[in-house]
This record gives structure tokens, C-alpha cells and sequence, in this order.
């Protein structure tokens, strides 16, 4: 296990046509044993951050420690990580004992005996033992990423490190492998550096979050921090889905003005005192129906889902998304009033988009489903 540590990172492209700022000057520490997640919208830099750390490019300035130690300038071979690709680079000639093996067998001087006996336990904490004979082509997808792992873990390394490894599998076998990577995971306790760009397969899997946006670092933090107080309204809008309900609105003294009629008196004003305008955000399951309610909203599709509902709306030229408990049911085309409690408003610069104020209250979804367990 090792702690890394990133100083100041940047990575540049540059080619005759243009210049690129891939990662921006990149603070970050990974705990000794931590399962940290990057995740971003394509093109973020979280990809060309975990090459970095592999050893695969080489940084354009800046420093990377694995504990204490400077591996900046280490080859990939020399820095103790294992790395586990999307596409899962298996070698189709060669029977699963054999991808599995050969890291060891082209990187020690075990004896055949002895890499046979690691490459049976790996495939057994696997539950992959079965398939040693056989070849990649009549493996399934999950089966494939399987071996992938096992090629990695067999080396027992200091890091793992882990590029969307999940995404070529279909939905049901993913969620299945996000679950038995954790366990995995917790099982070795070795330091794993994840990318995805999937916001839910971040949240469900991390110790930490690290959200990035343009080659620079937005913010780090445990799912419920990022959820609840993110640092501004690029990492409010990307994490959470649904998506958090966004829209501008004038600052009149202690009220808030909107599209469609919207308005909102705050009990606490001095949150925007000195400003024209805000960008206000309300998660979907924070708005609740509600008789007086600051939200008029025309209700445009209703999506019965079992368990709780969507509802789609629109108040005035911005589209809302409601998350609500499976009893309420408005009639599509209806107008509808929501409202919402201080407590759980987002409130954003509107210039600068960092944030004024963030969540501080259990969601309505939450306390309806608190009430009803008390019933």
C-alpha cells in the first residue's frame, strides 16, 4: 500500500495546430488504503491524471510521491502499480491461467510451481477458478474484466489503478462488479485510484470524490460532501441525478424573483446582500406540492416508478424535475405549485458560480419516508 501524494501537477499537449492544458496544477493527497474516484465530463483531464500516476505519460511539471518518495520521473515498470484498462487487454492466445500468470512470469524469478499456486488463489478470490483453461473469446464480458483484475491483483501491488473499467459491461452485470470491486477492494486494502464518468458509479463507490472539469480540480470529498455542499455550481450540477433544478433569479431586498412568477423571501437575506443576482438551485427531491408554495410549474410528463415518482415540469422557460413519493400523482398538463424549505436551497454567484449557500436539511423525500416508518 502507498500513500501518493500529487504537488502541483501539470500535463501540456502541444502539436503544431494547438496547445492543450490536459491537468492544471493539481493538489491532491490519496490515502494509504483509500478507494478515491475521479470523475468528470470527457475531456476533463481525470484519464491523463491517472497516466500520470501510472507512470504511462510523463508529467510537464510538478511532483508525484509514492509515500515520500519521488516516482515523477520513475517509469511505469519501477513504480509498484498494477492498472486495469476499459477495453481489459487480455491476450487472446493465451488460456486464462495464463493472463493471469504472466505479469509474473516475464517480472520474477518464481518458479513455475509457485506462480501456478498464486495464479489458483487469485482465480479462486476471483470465483473465476473454473475458467482457467479456457480462452478470452469464450469468456463473457464480466467474466473478461474477472481476469483483468486477477492479472492485476496476482502482482500484489502498492496501487491499483483503474481506468472505466466497468463500462463496457451492460447495467445489471456492472452494478453487480461495482459491488464486488468494493468488496474487493476492502478485502486487499490497497491504495485504488478509480476514473469514470459516471457520477452514480462515483458516489456509490469512493471514499472520496475528486470532481474534475477543464484539466483542473473542483472538488474532494466523501459523496454526502460533494452531494450536500458542493463548492459550486459546476459540481452541484454534476453530481446527483437526477440533475439539481438550476435557474436564475433577481435579488429584491430579502426576495428572490424568478422566471414564471417564482419568488421567495428569505429568513436570512444577508447571504445576498449586495447582489443584483443569484443562480438558484433545488434538488428534484426537495420540492415537494404544496398549497402556497413559490414554484408554479406546468407538469408535462409523469413517471410512475413503483417506488417513488418523476415528475417533469416547466415554469416558464425553465424545465424542472420533480422526485416525489409514489402517492403523489398530478395529471400531465396540470399546474401545480412546489415549494421547498430554506434549509435545502442552493444559492451560486452568478458571475463567479461558487457557491453562497448550500444544503443543510434532510431532503422531503427523506423526511416523507421518515414520517411514514414513524406511522
Amino acid at each position: 500500500m502507498a500513500q501518493i501524494e500529487l504537488t502541483k501537477l501539470r500535463k501540456e499537449f502541444s502539436t503544431e495546430d494547438e496547445y492543450i492544458v490536459a491537468v492544471e496544477d493539481m493538489d491532491l493527497q490519496i490515502e494509504d488504503g483509500e478507494f478515491l474516484v475521479f470523475v468528470g465530463p470527457s475531456g476533463c483531464g481525470k484519464t491523463t491524471t491517472l497516466r500520470c500516476i501510472a507512470g504511462l505519460e510523463t508529467a510537464t511539471d510538478g511532483q508525484i510521491t509514492f509515500d515520500d518518495v519521488d516516482v515523477t520521473d520513475q517509469r511505469a515498470r519501477d513504480r509498484d502499480v498494477a492498472m486495469v484498462f476499459q477495453n481489459y487487454a487480455l491476450y487472446p492466445h493465451l488460456s486464462v491461467e495464463d493472463n493471469i500468470g504472466f505479469p509474473l512470469r516475464i517480472s520474477t524469478k518464481l518458479s513455475t510451481e509457485e506462480i501456478d499456486e498464486r495464479v489458483i488463489e487469485t482465480a479462486e478470490l476471483l470465483g473465476i477458478e473454473e475458467l482457467l483453461k479456457q480462452k478470452p473469446k469464450e469468456l463473457s464480458g464480466g467474466q473478461q474484466q474477472r481476469v483483468a483484475l486477477g492479472r492485476a491483483i496476482i502482482r500484489d501491488p502498492e496501487v491499483f489503478l483503474m481506468d472505466e473499467p466497468l463500462s463496457n459491461l451492460d447495467a445489471k452485470l456492472r452494478s453487480d462488479m461495482r459491488t464486488e470491486l468494493q468488496e474487493l477492494q476492502q478485502q486487499l486494502d490497497v491504495t485504488t485510484v478509480y476514473v469514470t464518468h459516471d457520477q452514480t458509479e462515483a458516489m456509490a463507490m469512493g471514499d472520496r470524490i475528486a470532481i474534475m472539469d477543464d484539466g483542473m480540480l473542483q472538488q474532494v470529498g466523501t459523496a454526502d460532501d460533494v452531494y450536500r455542499q458542493p463548492t459550486n455550481e459546476f459540481v452541484a450540477g454534476f453530481i446527483g441525478s437526477p440533475n439539481i433544478n438550476l435557474f436564475t433569479a433577481e435579488v429584491e431586498g430579502e426576495t428572490l424573483r424568478g422566471p414564471a412568477g417564482f419568488t421567495y423571501s428569505l429568513d436570512d437575506p444577508s447571504m445576498v446582500e449586495g447582489r443584483e443576482r443569484v443562480r438558484v438551485g433545488i434538488r428534484p427531491e426537495d420540492l415537494y406540492v404544496a398549497s402556497d408554495g413559490s414554484v408554479p410549474s406546468e407538469i408535462n410528463v409523469v413517471e410512475h416508478m413503483g417506488n417513488e415518482n418523476f415528475l417533469y415540469a416547466e415554469m416558464g422557460d425553465v424545465e424542472l424535475t420533480v422526485r416525489s413519493g409514489s402517492q403523489i400523482r398530478p395529471e400531465e398538463n396540470s399546474t401545480v405549485i412546489f415549494g421547498f424549505d430554506e434549509e435545502d436551497l442552493y444559492l451560486f454567484d452568478a458571475t463567479t458560480k461558487e457557491s453562497i449557500k448550500t444544503k443543510t436539511g434532510e431532503t422531503a423525500l427523506e423526511h416523507e419516508q421518515f414520517e411514514q416508518a414513524q406511522q
